[in-house]
Parts: structure tokens; C-alpha cells; sequence
């Protein structure tokens, strides 16, 4: 009777058992995960938002606010300018008729200065009180009374004007213009710049351009 086969080495169990890679018997195979869904953007913070949005009406709101500002304040002003129209305007003038003193104040041969900002130059001579304008005839300077000459002397194209008012040299085509003078109810002269009289027509013999003392 022929011998049974060797057993290989290593015994019975070493030639059944199964491989390291299969799964053992009566174990549950693992599910393979799910694979993760790729992260979202990052959404801006809603506080941002709320601001942005604020900003923007803030802009908008005064963007408008401006606009009607504006169209209130010039329908204000153009309302202002037509009402002013209404009224007459009575104080832009000041008074054509000034008060100088009394004639005794007033030296003879001499020129007052005092009421040259009110383009007047009361001069006593020979006998007469006269007020003479201190405008130039030539282009509208204001000449200056030098008393040492005894002449009205304009600084800017030379003329000269004696103490009379006559012009005598320089480009100065006539004589200075006199003023209306009079004597008021409390003995002062009044001097009326709405009256104008002029030597090259014969107006100096008026008895309203002059006072005799």
C-alpha cells in the first residue's frame, strides 16, 4: 500500500489561508466616503452690505438735497431782486444842497478847503462869495489850490485856474463851474450842487452863483 502524500511544510492551515488583500469571512466591507463638495466663496459680510447701501442713499439723498437748495435759493433771491424794484430807492443819493457856515467865516483872498470830498471849494474874493466845483475840465481830475501861487493846479495834464476859476494854462478848455449859493434861514450859506453855472456862457452874473458881503 503506497504511502499518503507529505504534507508541505508550515501544515494544513498555512496552505488555506486566504490573502492578506481579500476580507475575512462574515466582515462588512467599508463604503467608500463620499468625496466633499468644493467650499463655497465667502459671501461679503451683510454689515458691509448695509453700509454700501447707506452710503449710496446718503449720496443720492444729498445730491437731491443740493439741487432743490439751490432752485429755493435762487427763486428766493430773484423774488428779492422783483420786490426791490417796488420801492423807490431814496437814500442812494445824498443831498445836492450842503450848509458851509456863515459868510463872516470866511477870509477874504483865501479858498476854503474844507468841502472839497463833497467837490466843493467856497472861496471869498473881491467882495463875492462864490462855490466853485473842484472838477477839472479838461478830463475830470481834481485839481489842488496851491496858496502860494494863488492857483488851482491839476496834477494830472497841468491846467491851471486862477483863485476866480478862470483857466490859463494847460489843456483845460474853460473855467472851472460854480455852484448855486444861498443864504439860508438861519444865516448860512447853502451850497446847491443841482445848479451849475458856467463863465463861457455868461452864467456867472446870475445872482444865484454868487453872494455879495
Amino acid at each position: 500500500m503506497a504511502d499518503p502524500a507529505p504534507t508541505p511544510a508550515g501544515g494544513p492551515s498555512d496552505a488555506i489561508k486566504p490573502p492578506d488583500s481579500a476580507p475575512a469571512p462574515g466582515a462588512t466591507t467599508p463604503t467608500p466616503a463620499a468625496p466633499k463638495p468644493a467650499a463655497a466663496a465667502p459671501k461679503p459680510p451683510a454689515k458691509k452690505v448695509e453700509e454700501r447701501r447707506g452710503f449710496l442713499f446718503t449720496l443720492m439723498g444729498s445730491l437731491f438735497a443740493f439741487a432743490w437748495a439751490a432752485f429755493a435759493g435762487t427763486m428766493a433771491l430773484w423774488t428779492l431782486g422783483t420786490l426791490r424794484f417796488l420801492f423807490p430807492n431814496v437814500l442812494a443819493e445824498p443831498s445836492s444842497r450842503v450848509k458851509v457856515g456863515l459868510p463872516e467865516n470866511f477870509e477874504d483872498g483865501k479858498v476854503n478847503e474844507r468841502f472839497k470830498p463833497d467837490n466843493i471849494w467856497v472861496v471869498r474874493n473881491e467882495g463875492v462869495i462864490y462855490a466853485l466845483s473842484t472838477t477839472c475840465t479838461h478830463l475830470g481830475c481834481t485839481p489842488s489850490w496851491l496858496e502860494g501861487a494863488a492857483k488851482f493846479k491839476c496834477p494830472c495834464h497841468g491846467s491851471g485856474f486862477y483863485i476866480s476859476g478862470i483857466n490859463f494854462e494847460g489843456p483845460a478848455p474853460r473855467p472851472l463851474e460854480r455852484w448855486g449859493v444861498s443864504v439860508g434861514d438861519d444865516g448860512q450859506i447853502v451850497v446847491d450842487k443841482s445848479k451849475k453855472f458856467q463863465q463861457e456862457r455868461g452864467e456867472w452874473t446870475n445872482s444865484e452863483s454868487f453872494i455879495k458881503v
